[in-house]
């Protein structure tokens, strides 16, 4: 009877018409996950009523355990409860594939400035406004993952052990050992009940091969963009929580590590996603470009869809294989238990991350001016994101 109604029900939904809707979400979808749910409830539950209020709170508890960004695999799990796996990879180019295009044009921002003889204090104050927006994400995550003591020592370990261990393996180990430590804390029983479950293993598997093959590929290989595609396609699979998450595993290698790019370069591709509708994660698609560079434009180009496809490609195939058997999978106590300690560290790597970014801008009272208000400005939630964004780049070319 289900498998019937599941038929039916995307048998009924015209794909051209949800795809649009789809569409209208990536258009309005600013400021990350937690905005980007507002938009997904009016759009797909209040107007179009594809899903149900309970089933959208539903798929945004599985997505936020699974790793990935957990926007875009909430959307795509729409897509795919709306017409099985194919719609579902629509959802995904059609929500995703627009902001990544721009971002690939902005990794080629500084040679366009150098060429027009433009002057890159223009975009000095986007660094100092993007430490704005993580800092209202550090103080906003973590309010909402610090429920107790535990939690609250599992937040300041992962803030204090990443900052001052700026290796990239350090992010994996903390946010394994706050899952840990929440199932050795926890007082519920029977946390690994069992239930019947029947994955389609293949999405499993390719999960495997594309993160083992990609670590011997860039264990053999000099070439670039196997070793970005390795890389992002990892902070893809590590990174539990959307876009702010993972932002200290990528400056940690991307620009402590490998110096791929400046402090500066990182922070004015963050600063300029929080202008645009869309994923947060595609800021990869900035970072791989800017990776890239001192080659040809194919090349940078390349970069830039190896960052893209690698961030979004492991949450998708996770998505796909959880995703049919979320009914059963969700009555896992333990999986539950132990996200409340990942999301908790997961916090304490935002705070570091905002403290070692101001760090690096440096304490001058402009800069200081900068962040102060944009993170007061996005606590009243008075300005648009985008407007601020274009505010301070008028501010960094006049003053």
């Amino acid at each position: 009877m289900k498998k019937v109604n599941k038929l039916q029900n995307q048998n009924r939904v015209n794909w051209r018409t949800f795809l649009k809707d789809v569409f209208i979400c990536s258009l309005e979808a600013y400021g990350g996950p937690e905005a980007h749910y507002g938009v997904f409830t009016d759009q797909m539950v209040v107007k179009k009523k594809y899903i149900t209020e309970e089933e959208l709170i539903e798929l945004i508890a599985l997505c936020g355990i699974l790793p990935g960004p957990s926007s875009t695999q909430t959307l795509v799990a729409i897509g795919y409860k709306m017409g099985g796996p194919i719609l579902a990879f629509l959802t995904m180019l059609v929500w995703a594939l627009p902001v990544l295009t721009l971002m690939t044009l902005l990794s080629f921002l500084y040679q366009f400035l150098e060429r027009m003889n433009l002057s890159f204090e223009g975009l000095r104050y986007i660094g100092p406004m993007a430490v704005g927006f993580i800092n209202v994400a550090a103080y906003t995550i973590g309010r909402k993952v610090v429920k107790d003591k535990t939690t609250l020592a599992l937040l300041l370990f992962g803030a204090i052990t990443t900052y001052f261990i700026r290796e990239p393996w350090i992010f994996p180990l903390v946010l394994i050992i706050g899952g840990i430590v929440s199932i050795i804390t926890s007082k519920k029983e029977e946390l690994w009940n069992r239930v019947k479950l029947n994955p389609p293993w293949r999405y499993l598997i390719a999960f495997a091969v594309f993160a083992i093959g990609g670590m011997a590929l860039a264990s053999i290989s000099q070439n670039k963009i196997i070793h970005l595609f390795e890389s992002f396609y990892r902070y893809g699979y590590l990174v539990i929580g959307g876009g702010q998450v993972v932002v200290p595993l990528m400056y940690s290698e991307l620009v402590e590590v490998n110096q791929f790019m400046t402090n500066q370069e990182f922070l004015t591709g963050y600063g300029l996603v929080q202008g645009l509708p869309g994923p947060m994660f595609s800021f990869s698609a900035y970072a791989g470009g800017m990776a890239s560079r001192g080659g040809s434009v194919l090349h940078q180009i390349m970069g830039a869809i190896a960052g893209g496809i690698g961030i979004f490609l492991p949450g998708i195939l996770l998505i796909y294989f959880v995703y049919p058997v979320w009914e059963n999978l969700k009555q896992i106590t333990g999986i539950k238990v132990s996200l409340k300690g990942i999301t908790a560290v997961a916090g304490g790597l935002i705070i570091t991350a905002a403290l070692i970014l101001m760090q690096k801008n440096g304490f001058v009272i402009d800069n200081f001016i900068v962040m102060i208000i944009t993170t007061a400005l996005l606590f009243t939630k008075k300005v648009p994101a985008p407007l601020i964004v274009v505010l301070v780049l008028i501010a960094g070319f006049i003053i």
